[in-house]
């Protein structure tokens, strides 16, 4: 008896039977402990995150600028002045256009007393008038209950005393208390700002230092990997920033144009705040478009210039979101709508407005990690654009679920970008190796394995006529050698060297007087299986007769469905596995018809399908998928006709 012992140096663990829950208990404890000094720290994390984030979008510049031969210290200094005078470009542009609104305001005064009486009367007004009505109404059914009698004689002067309003006058504040005021709120930004500016700096002059920590700390035993997360995280952080920021600005320079057009006050105001607030997802454009439409509705005694504005602000929206991002960004940016909505809300509580704007970037930068980092894995599954289920999967479960309709719909989309053989082969066939599986462990009742049969049926008959990209079948290099070496061993070298190259050019006529014996095996889906393969040998030509297992079995040999099949297809998908009723079923059907052409599979790979189909009979072809099980028929039609150029019917025994 041969005993394992364990390499030295490494002792045996033992885990106890607790384990699990303790790992998950410790992760849910880490998590909370991560989420509360996200929370607890956010005055210091929020400039760092900032900067990192701002040196993500800065790299580029910086990266072109070392391109054009200049050092990587004025290349630094020149990015960072450059974010610099943008970021005070902006403030002020604001601070100018505020005060320019504010001091137009008197002149649309009376636009707005109108229009907020005419929003009074159609709303405030009706409701007023109705809660009259109603009022009087109550009053007429209800008695009025009489007013309480006013205290007299002794009882008037044992009254209590009104109080007396007493004012608190405080001291008119001194020049250095307005200032600090008045600078108060603009201090924390500033400061912000510097040191954000600052760490921006450093961040760049140590970006490949910080490169190789990061690797020593999260993954020196395997740096490939390690590298890749983080050269996928820069690269998709930088496109993404900088290609949203350039949509932002042209977003926002157009509805500064159309609004300057239209004749809305502030336009330069309300291109600069949409340009700003689209980085917030999904909202951040309508809140800028809100704050428009009501200025516009406000200025105006009738609704032209609202209704304009909102129609710019949809056409801009539409235009950005459907035909600029998807073209830059391609046509997902990593994250699912749910999780942006869901980061919004989540990062927005912890980091407030910041937050909220940062939720994107942030939260892509976590998939990204999790797309690496296997304990982060479910973060990817959960957040990410990524199909949760691959197509084949999708499928079982939609026959799981009894729902064939939706595995239709599935099919009717997928053919769009396939073609039926591709769609059988790589959705179909590996959606029935998964049932397979489940039904070979007994996990499938046997009500549920008629179920799935009979949505699989009607899965198969409904692609009947179901037209997806063309089918390139590619003849393989075996029908062309078997071909060959059949026309060279002719007597008549020229005439047979014509017949040839006539039947190699049309495999598809020769098909269409070729007829295939399609036998399915044992297994619970071999019938349907069958079915799929009689259903695209039709479409290429073929005239596939199919058979039962148990008919096939008890058949004799001289049957003339049987005997003028010159290809016989076994079908099943226990041919990986090659059981005992297979190599049996082989046998009997080389004994039966030597001269036939055998053709085993699906539903394993080519060394499989050879090891099942060849070791059982030394002459059999293998058939891993159907569309080399389509291809394998074209080849004995090639080598049927290279042997008989003249015949035009079956090859019989």
């Amino acid at each position: 008896m041969k005993i394992s012992l364990p390499p030295p140096g490494r002792p045996n663990r033992v885990y106890p039977p607790g384990a699990p829950s303790l790992h998950g208990l410790a992760s849910v404890i880490t998590g909370v402990v991560v989420v509360c000094a996200l929370y607890f720290g956010r005055a210091v994390l929020i400039p760092i995150t900032l900067s990192v984030l701002l040196s993500f979008l800065l790299a580029p510049l910086v990266q072109t600028l070392r391109r054009l031969h200049m050092g990587q210290l004025p290349s630094i200094f020149i990015a960072v002045l450059f974010a610099l005078a943008a970021l005070l470009a902006i403030g002020g542009l604001i601070g100018a256009q505020l005060v320019q609104l504010a001091g137009d305001l008197p002149q649309y005064q009376y636009a707005i007393e109108q229009k907020i009486e005419t929003v009074q009367e159609k709303t405030v007004g009706r409701a007023d008038s109705l809660m009259s009505r109603a009022a009087a109404a109550l009053q007429r059914v209800a008695p009025s209950k009489p007013p309480p009698p006013r205290p007299t004689g002794r009882a008037a002067r044992n009254a209590p005393a009104v109080p007396q309003p007493v004012e608190v006058h405080e001291p008119a504040p001194t020049p250095l208390q307005l200032a600090q005021r008045a600078l108060s709120p603009a201090i924390a930004p500033i400061e912000t700002t510097f040191i954000v500016l600052v760490v921006t700096i450093f961040i760049l002059l140590q970006r490949e230092d910080l490169r190789d920590r990061l690797i020593s700390l999260f993954g020196s035993r395997d740096l490939h990997r390690t590298t890749t997360a983080i050269n996928d995280a820069a690269v998709r952080l930088s496109r993404y920033f900088v290609a949203q920021l350039g949509v932002n600005l042209s977003a926002g320079g157009v509805i500064a144009i159309g609004l300057a057009i239209i004749g809305v006050p502030g336009a330069l105001l309300f291109g600069v705040i949409a340009a700003l607030l689209r980085f917030v997802p999904y909202i951040g454009i309508w809140i800028a478009a809100i704050l428009a439409v009501f200025l516009a509705a406000a200025i105006q005694p009738q609704w032209t210039m609202a209704v304009y504005t909102l129609i710019l602000f949809i056409v801009v929206d539409v235009v950005a979101g459907q035909i600029a991002e998807p073209l830059l960004y391609g046509h997902r940016s990593g994250l699912s709508p749910l999780a942006v909505v869901v980061a919004a809300i989540f990062w927005s509580w912890l980091w407030g407005p910041v937050g909220l704007v940062l939720s994107t970037p942030l939260t892509l930068c976590v998939v990204t990690l999790g797309r690496y980092a296997d304990r982060l894995n479910f973060l990817t599954v959960l957040l990410g654009d990524q199909p949760a289920l691959t197509p084949a999967q999708n499928f079982y479960q939609r026959l799981l679920a009894d729902d064939p309709h939706e595995a239709i719909v599935q099919a009717e989309r997928l053919l769009r970008e396939m073609s039926l053989i591709d769609y059988y082969d790589k959705v179909a066939l590996e959606g029935l190796k998964l049932a397979r599986n489940d039904a070979t462990r007994g996990v499938l009742m046997p009500d549920q394995l008629a179920r799935v049969n009979e949505a699989l049926v009607d899965i198969v008959e409904n692609l009947e006529i179901a037209d997806g990209l063309p089918d390139r079948l590619s003849r393989t290099e075996s029908a062309d050698t078997a071909a060959a070496l059949l026309a060279s061993a002719s007597a008549d070298l020229s005439e047979r060297h014509d017949s040839h190259k006539q039947a190699h050019s049309s495999v598809h006529n020769d098909a269409e007087r070729t007829a295939v014996l399609c036998v399915p095996g044992r297994g619970p889906f071999d019938e349907v299986t069958t079915a799929i393969a009689v259903q695209l040998l039709s479409r290429q030509g073929f005239a596939p007769i199919m058979a039962t297992h148990s008919g096939y079995r008890s058949a004799r040999a001289d049957e003339p469905s049987y005997q003028n099949a010159p290809i016989i297809c076994i079908v099943t998908l226990d041919a990986p596995d090659s059981p005992p009723y297979l190599r049996n079923m082989l046998r009997r059907t080389r004994e039966w018809r030597p001269r036939a052409t055998l053709v085993v599979g699906v539903g394993g790979t080519a060394e499989n399908g050879q090891e099942a189909g060849m070791g059982a009979t030394g002459a059999s072809h293998s058939a891993p998928t159907f569309r080399t099980m389509i291809e394998e028929c074209q080849v004995a039609v090639s080598a049927l006709h290279a042997r008989q150029p003249t015949h035009v019917g079956g090859v019989a025994d």
